[in-house]
């Protein structure tokens, strides 16, 4: 058993904060009956469940600030990224380390779990082995994953084969879930933007066949613009006649998404994730949060990629999200907005297990150091978690019960060696 005592306060969930110790034994969180033989020392500290990173695009983690990329508009956005991926060359290799430098971000952050949405898959490429790359670099670092075999004009019928052979060379379980709940399989075309219904047909029947949930992305400036002028409809009339408004279904960024959407989006049981640090300040919009989650949307919170986020901070953007909330509607409070970067993120997932302390949630665990001058005079400490200290950093990160960060550095690699292999491949 592993003991973190003398908190200033634990967010247990959303709607509960305590004080005490916590008590986590075989990869859970259990109520403390018993002697704990190893003891992690929290005074002074705020400890939270894990951060769900619900949308990231971890291959962009070797493409950021690339010149032409940073405020444009995402029909400019769009082919930049292309052309620096097409020069690149996507292989295993290349997944690989973007992958583990971007994971590696995410600990350090405090992301436990991170949802990949990867969207590039050159026609005749090793899909499977590009899958497996990042799936082994999560597990040498430590972290979950979620592993969204996504699509980006590709062949509807070469993405459908790809996702049913990874979804047959991965160790899964119920849910597309492994068996120790480190590894997740989800399929994703990237929007109607960009696929056809013949590719979110041919994927969501990949999806039925193994038990997967189904992700993309909708509603941004783009996508809108794409549907209304290919089609002379809005996205999620697209999606819901092609069968992705569904409970199994989360939709990411929706920035431009209606009064009689929110309420379609609401009835069909789809979860969102909002990425405030990719859309706001690339320009792209701010989601309704508050609406959503009035309408009873639940809604999580995502990083998206580095080529328009810069940044795996979760945290970072949480406070961004609760900073710009007021944009959209009533301003969110800091400890709801923690709630979506960890059980709202979770929950999209499909993973009730994560992104909570309470007993029998997975043991995954940051402690926030809020003894220092950055947090000297707040009066709630947890809300200060996102009000103050801007790019704070977890003391120590918990995955499975497993100690991944111990005093702000990494136990399970080194920071200089990850950073090497990557210039090494792209060049700088």
């Amino acid at each position: 058993m592993l003991t973190l005592s003398g908190a200033e306060a634990i967010l247990v969930d959303a709607a509960t904060v305590r004080t005490g110790d916590l008590h986590l034994a075989g990869g859970v969180v259990v109520d403390g009956t018993g002697a704990a033989p190893e003891r992690i020392d929290a005074t002074g500290c705020v400890i939270t469940a894990g951060l769900v990173n619900a949308h990231h695009h971890l291959l962009q983690s070797a493409f950021r600030t690339l010149p032409g990329t940073r405020s444009v508009p995402m029909s400019a956005w769009l082919p930049t990224m292309a052309a620096a991926y097409a020069a690149a060359g996507i292989d295993p290799g290349l997944t690989s380390v973007a992958a583990r430098v971007g994971l590696a971000e995410g600990l350090l952050a405090g992301v436990t779990t991170v949802a990949d949405h990867h969207l590039t898959w050159p026609s005749g490429a090793d899909t499977v082995g590009i899958a497996k790359a990042v799936t082994d670099a999560a597990a040498s670092l430590g972290a979950r994953i979620a592993f969204v075999r996504g699509s980006a004009r590709d062949d509807p019928e070469e993405a459908a084969a790809s996702a049913d052979a990874i979804a047959q060379a991965l160790p899964l379980g119920p849910g597309g879930v492994s068996r120790d709940g480190m590894l997740q399989l989800a399929v994703g075309p990237a929007g109607v933007h960009s696929d056809s219904e013949a590719t979110f047909r041919l994927l969501g029947e990949v999806a039925a066949r193994h038990d997967l949930r189904r992700r993309t992305q909708s509603n941004e400036q783009v996508d809108v613009a794409v549907a209304l002028e290919r089609y002379g409809r809005r996205p999620l009339e697209l999606l819901e006649e092609w069968g992705w408004l569904a409970p199994d279904v989360t939709l990411a960024h929706l920035c431009d998404a209606t009064d009689d959407e929110i309420a379609r989006l609401a009835a069909s049981g789809v979860t969102a994730t909002h990425a405030p640090g990719c859309d706001v300040m690339m320009g792209w919009g701010v989601a309704p949060v508050a609406a959503l989650r009035d309408a009873g949307v639940i809604v999580g919170l995502g990083t998206s990629g580095g080529g328009s986020n810069d940044a795996g901070h979760l945290l970072a953007d949480a406070r961004l999200a609760m900073q710009v909330s007021g944009l959209r509607g009533p301003a969110l409070v800091a400890q709801d907005v923690l709630g979506m970067a960890t059980e709202g993120s979770a929950l999209g997932l499909g993973r009730p297990e994560l992104g909570h302390l309470r007993p029998g949630a997975a043991a995954d665990v940051c402690v926030w150091d809020v003894a220092g001058v950055a947090d000297a005079g707040v009066a709630d400490p947890v809300a200060g978690l996102l009000w103050a200290s801007p790019g704070r950093r977890p003391r120590h990160v918990i995955v499975a019960g497993r100690v991944v960060v111990r005093d702000y550095a990494l136990v399970t690699a080194d920071e200089r060696d990850l950073v090497r292999d990557l210039h090494a491949r792209v060049g700088r």
